[in-house]
């Protein structure tokens, strides 16, 4: 692993840092290329997705407070250089993410709907690079295996996020980055086809929840816990949230899908207006 690309004198320029930036680019990009696409302004995209992305980092950290002890505990550890590099919690960035394009897409006027199916084609792309990003810092690692497609991660791993060392371990980070590829590649053929406003980003909460539901079972990071799930429940604060986001949007779908097909039934059943002689 390659946790530090150069330095610029005593300044480390971190792998983690520069494919996380890429991902955010290359996610604002797909954004507005997909939502041009589907008639909304492009120009206006762009802003969007800039605060979506200010949002999210803001989620993130919020989020990594609440599960993380030692944040927790050590409240001016927020001002820390330590907490502004960490990385955070993503269903914390994705929660922020959607409340801060709520309010964007009111500023804008635009359809909230097809601003998020827009949105839901760039977010697996933006994961796929950036879980590159922590498999190169060494960060969310899996627990130890005797398979294959172990990995054993460097001793500068170990030093910047606590890695350990002398021992294979499930490679994590990878399984994500491969499933949201696969998710990333087929929302965007969903979207050309899509029946209803709603369906992209829906399906993809569907999907990214059974996914992140089951990768956490091979997870061996510390992550912390929220008012004490974990030890309740024996599972993970990322699969609670996993279970909420997936009923959710379950129920939600079935609900658009329904007033779409009554829509297209009223539609085909409303008179014809008689042409003008």
């Amino acid at each position: 692993m390659f946790p530090e690309l150069f330095r610029i004198g005593n300044f480390p320029i971190n792998t983690y840092g520069v494919l996380l930036a890429l991902a955010l680019l290359l996610s604002i990009f797909v954004f507005a290329r997909v939502g041009g696409r589907d008639g909304l302004p492009r120009e206006r995209l762009y802003d969007l997705g800039l605060w979506i992305i200010l949002g999210a980092i803001v989620g993130s950290k919020l989020l990594l407070l609440l599960v993380e002890p030692e944040y927790r505990d050590n409240p001016l550890r927020l001002i820390s250089l330590d907490f502004l590099r960490s990385g955070g919690v993503f269903y914390g960035g994705l929660i922020g993410a959607l409340v801060t394009g709520y309010i964007g897409v009111r500023r804008y006027k635009l359809s909230w709907w097809r601003v998020a199916d827009a949105g839901a084609c760039a977010i697996p792309l933006g994961q796929t690079i950036g879980r590159l990003g922590c498999f190169s810092a060494g960060c969310c690692w899996g627990k130890p295996t005797d398979a294959w497609c172990g990995v054993q991660f460097t001793e500068a791993g170990n030093q910047i996020t606590g890695v350990p060392l002398g021992v294979h371990l499930h490679p994590t980070q990878l399984y994500e980055a491969g499933i949201t590829l696969l998710i990333f590649l087929f929302l965007l053929w969903l979207h050309k086809r899509k029946r209803f406003s709603g369906q992209v980003i829906l399906v993809y909460a569907m999907l990214y929840a059974v996914a992140r539901f089951i990768i956490e079972f091979y997870r061996d990071d510390p992550r912390g816990d929220i008012m004490g799930l974990t030890t309740r429940t024996g599972l993970s604060s990322s699969q609670m949230i996993s279970i909420l986001m997936f009923a959710g949007a379950l129920v939600l779908y079935l609900i658009r899908r329904r007033r779409a097909a009554d829509a297209q039934e009223s539609e085909k059943n409303s008179p014809v207006p008689a042409s003008a002689s």
